[in-house]
């Protein structure tokens, strides 16, 4: 077997997987520690999130394979790890490394494209009576994910503006309209890459989700 065949097999995914969810423990003693509430926040979203893959295939027979648990584990650690001040510098992950929001808004909204993949393809799947076209389908994943977007940055805003006017931590910030339009543009970029490769990796997922909803003929 190949170095990469390797790095690239379950084993090696589910222990970076794993790996991830300790770091989400030890960003939470970090945010205990500096009585930060938004690293606390955050990080335990996040590591309530990573344990979703699982709890789907224990309780509802959804097959998430490790290569789908470390690509959502990953993206809400760089999330979490985003709030986390940065060794020897004044802010943290978000504030200093201008690519960093970048990189989290396409990990995250790329999982929301999937998720809206997932659903209209178990839809069309499931009965006879509806078709869907390739067409629709991928204007369906855009409109999702781009409205999820919309939606996140105005929580952003919402709950900056609360935390700003009761003087506490904020646990999500706004940097303003240029931000929030670039961000709306890397949201996209997580959609299209979905939209264009999903197939290749989400139709066992389709097909367990399809057969969830029962009987299209009942």
């Amino acid at each position: 077997m190949s170095l990469r065949d390797r790095l690239a097999s379950d084993a090696w995914q589910l222990r970076l997987t794993r790996g991830m969810q300790v770091g989400l423990a030890g960003l939470f003693a970090v945010g205990l520690a500096e009585g930060n509430t938004g690293i606390l926040v955050n990080t335990a979203v996040a590591f309530g999130v990573s344990l979703l893959p699982a709890v789907l295939e224990r309780d509802y027979d959804i097959p998430l394979d490790p290569g789908l648990t470390l690509w959502i584990t990953t993206a809400v650690f760089l999330h979490a790890l985003g709030t986390v001040g940065v060794p020897f510098a004044p802010g943290n992950f978000y504030t200093t490394l201008s690519w960093w929001d970048s990189v989290t808004h396409t990990l995250s909204s790329s999982i929301v494209a999937a998720a809206g993949y997932t659903t209209v393809r178990a839809v069309d799947e499931h009965s006879d009576a509806v078709r869907l076209p390739p067409r629709f389908t991928f204007a369906f994943i855009l409109i999702v994910t781009l409205a999820f977007g919309v939606l996140w940055e105005v929580v952003e805003f919402v709950v900056a503006e609360a935390a700003a006017l009761a003087g506490t931590g904020t646990v999500l910030t706004q940097y303003g309209l240029a931000d929030t339009m670039l961000d709306l543009v890397f949201d996209t970029v997580g959609a299209v890459v979905v939209a264009v490769w999903g197939t290749a990796h989400l139709t066992d997922v389709v097909g367990a989700v399809a057969d969830r909803l029962g009987d299209p003929d009942r």
